[in-house]
């Protein structure tokens, strides 16, 4: 357990050096990070975490070009403030388009306490049937393709794995016994990264989010993790987060630029 106080430079460096690869995708590591998405997540390439002696725009033409390679038309960057150079301006200056933001937020664990109005709760993926449950959120809300039956089993064991080794957890939240809300963390020195929050439209506002966190924040402590760390759109789950006592320490935006 790592059981010590994470400074805000431990906090940056965590948000910096945290990156998703989903299963089945492909992955690059020159100059930048890119990530071929599958299909079922809607295909294109991610990029952030920059580190390259070469300037923005011999970085950004590596990555389009890495793109290309790959036979994908859509390039997505993730900004970060230690991204060395920054590609900001020179996505910019080539009209990528700004799509998203999102608020790197964090919180001793100990210091957070969430509270979930009656008929909201929260509870840790442990069935096939869950799995299903969640993937029903998904869907609609990340407007990603369902998964098959074997795509689901696949989906199970690697949930199931992740509890075993203690890795993290995927969370389901319902209202009134409804499934509607989902989430997962994983741990890394001593932090709990929680990501792919997800609440249909329509059970918005009700608390289901919040029985999710909570519920997360509960295992994540269980796990070992001191300090919460998560990066909330600032249209939705930010607002959410900073008034249940998240701290802010910075944006990240996304840019998307089309290669074809």
């Amino acid at each position: 357990m790592n059981a010590r106080v994470h400074t805000e430079d431990d906090i940056l460096r965590a948000a910096a050096a945290w990156a998703w690869f989903p299963r089945d995708s492909d992955r690059a590591d020159e100059h930048l990070t890119l990530v071929r998405y599958p299909a079922r997540f809607g295909g294109g390439v991610r990029g952030s975490q920059v580190r390259s002696s070469s300037d923005a725009a011999a970085v950004l033409d590596h990555a389009v070009e890495r793109t290309r390679k790959w036979g994908e038309s859509r390039l997505t960057f993730w900004t970060n403030p230690s991204d060395s150079p920054d590609l900001e301006e020179e996505l910019q200056r080539r009209g990528a388009q700004h799509i998203d933001t999102v608020a790197v937020l964090a919180r001793a664990i100990d210091d957070l306490l969430i509270d979930a109005p009656p008929g909201a709760t929260g509870e840790i993926v442990r069935t096939l049937d869950q799995v299903r449950e969640v993937d029903m959120i998904n869907v609609p809300v990340w407007e990603q393709a369902p998964l098959d039956e074997d795509g689901l089993r696949v989906e199970f064991a690697e949930v199931l794995g992740q509890q075993q080794t203690g890795e993290g957890v995927r969370v389901l939240g319902r209202l009134e016994g409804q499934a509607v809300s989902t989430g997962g963390c994983t741990i890394v020195d001593g932090f709990t990264r929680l990501w792919g929050a997800a609440t249909l439209p329509a059970f918005r506002g009700r608390g289901a989010y919040r029985a999710v966190l909570a519920e997360r924040l509960r295992a994540s402590a269980e796990l070992g993790a001191t300090t919460a760390l998560v990066k909330g759109r600032v249209a939705t789950s930010a607002p959410i987060l900073r008034r249940v006592g998240f701290h802010h320490y910075g944006d990240e935006r996304a840019y998307r630029l089309d290669v074809a």
